[in-house]
């Protein structure tokens, strides 16, 4: 049914240049898929994907890629036409600075090493276009993969990568050579987690194997939908074994196996949950407080609206924000923390988005400007991201804060009023 070469050169026709790139081919169903196995920062990745597919003929050209990346590769300037309210309203400011930020940092390896990541993809979408070749995107969404990812991972293994990962994303020093190295085995993503996935099983199944699975379930689909019978798949280097393995020893039907590497997780149920321990905790503390007096239940209530209301004008405060947002920060606090599907960051980002309305040079700068820690302040698109974390996290510690004290007056049974 199926059977694999291992090139690390290969000369596939009379007359052609030998391969320099890790190379593979799998045979499969009838259809002979050649795999390429590239570096996303190589400017000989780019000429070996031209120079493939100027000499071979191919049915089809599959790229790792999937739409919204594909579309970012070709249209980067698309963020222009970003429509913040809709980000902030659906609760996709997070996907969206993420995406700002991974952007940041290709820039800085473009700027370092004159190849923007990602340039043998597009080289290989700009080829098949100039031929009139079919072309595959048969990466996972990276949306379905973020949300697997940080859904295999504790929450403290979480924050932490989140931490370094961001931290790395907005430093303006030049990239080491140790990420570039990972990067010359895998893309953006998987150098960012690299560390961590490799001391964690449940990470690198979510970041990678599942990856491969899936993209080589894409592949037979493909094939056989459309009859192809010679195809080159273009992917990064790391997936090269991996696919190669799942293309030629997997038994299982395609679409069971996209259906089930596509599913996004559950939704947590922590936040809920939290949700409804903050109002019960709340009820009694204010129910114990007034039946001690007026007056202990008044300051029980003031201390909960002061201090939550605080922590989120601070946080909009430390993001730069207008007057009103932080007022919209210290007044949303208090009432967003009883509801699991509110955040006091829409309502301080709205107010922002609302007061300082980003004009058409800041869409223009942006990619610019989240290259740097100071930029992402300046930029009216990019601080009204900030205004939506900030503030949630203020009115977070502020809970934390209001909460202890709370508790600390109830266990003194009143002393401390």
């Amino acid at each position: 049914m199926s059977a694999e070469t291992n090139h690390a050169a290969t000369q596939s026709e009379a007359g052609s240049q030998p391969s320099i790139e890790p190379r593979r081919e799998v045979t499969r169903d009838g259809t002979e898929f050649v795999l390429l196995g590239t570096a996303h920062v190589s400017p000989t990745s780019v000429a070996e994907v031209e120079r493939l597919i100027a000499s071979e003929p191919f049915d089809a050209i599959a790229v790792e890629l999937c739409p919204h990346r594909a579309e970012v590769l070709r249209n980067p300037d698309a963020v222009q036409g970003l429509d913040l309210f809709a980000v902030i309203r659906e609760g996709r400011a997070a996907v969206v600075a993420a995406g700002l930020a991974l952007g940041a940092f290709q820039r800085r390896i473009a700027q370092q090493f004159g190849i923007e990541p990602g340039a043998e993809m597009k080289a290989a979408l700009d080829a098949a276009q100039a031929r009139d070749t079919p072309v595959w995107l048969i990466d996972r969404d990276i949306g379905v993969t973020l949300k697997r990812t940080r859904a295999a991972v504790g929450f403290w293994q979480r924050a932490k990568i989140t931490a370094g990962l961001m931290a790395s994303l907005i430093d303006s020093d030049e990239v080491d050579a140790v990420e570039i190295e990972r990067l010359k085995q895998g893309d953006i993503l998987e150098s960012a987690f690299t560390e961590f996935a490799q001391s964690s099983p449940p990470l690198f199944e979510a970041l990678i194997t599942e990856r491969d699975d899936y993209m080589a379930a894409r592949l037979r689909q493909e094939a056989a939908r459309s009859g192809a019978r010679r195809v080159l798949a273009v992917v990064g280097a790391g997936h090269l074994a991996g696919l190669a393995q799942a293309l030629a020893s997997e038994s299982r039907d395609p679409a069971v196996i996209i259906a089930k590497t596509s599913q996004e997780p559950p939704a947590s149920r922590a936040g809920l949950w939290a949700t409804i321990a903050i109002a019960l905790f709340l009820v009694a503390g204010f129910a114990w407080g007034f039946s001690q007096g007026a007056h202990v239940g008044m300051q029980l209530i003031g201390i909960w609206i002061v201090t939550t209301g605080l922590g989120g004008a601070l946080g909009a405060l430390a993001a730069g924000g207008h007057p009103l947002s932080i007022i919209a920060g210290f007044i949303a606090s208090p009432l967003t923390t009883l509801h699991p599907a509110l955040a006091s960051g829409m309502a301080s980002a709205g107010v922002e988005l609302w007061m300082r309305k980003p004009t058409v040079g800041d869409f223009e700068r942006l990619r610019d400007d989240v290259g740097s820690a100071r930029g992402w302040w300046r930029n009216r698109v990019s601080r009204t991201l900030l205004m939506f974390f900030f503030t949630s996290l203020g009115t977070a510690i502020g809970v934390w804060v209001a909460g202890f004290r709370i508790a600390a007056i109830v266990a003194a049974g009143g002393a401390a009023q």
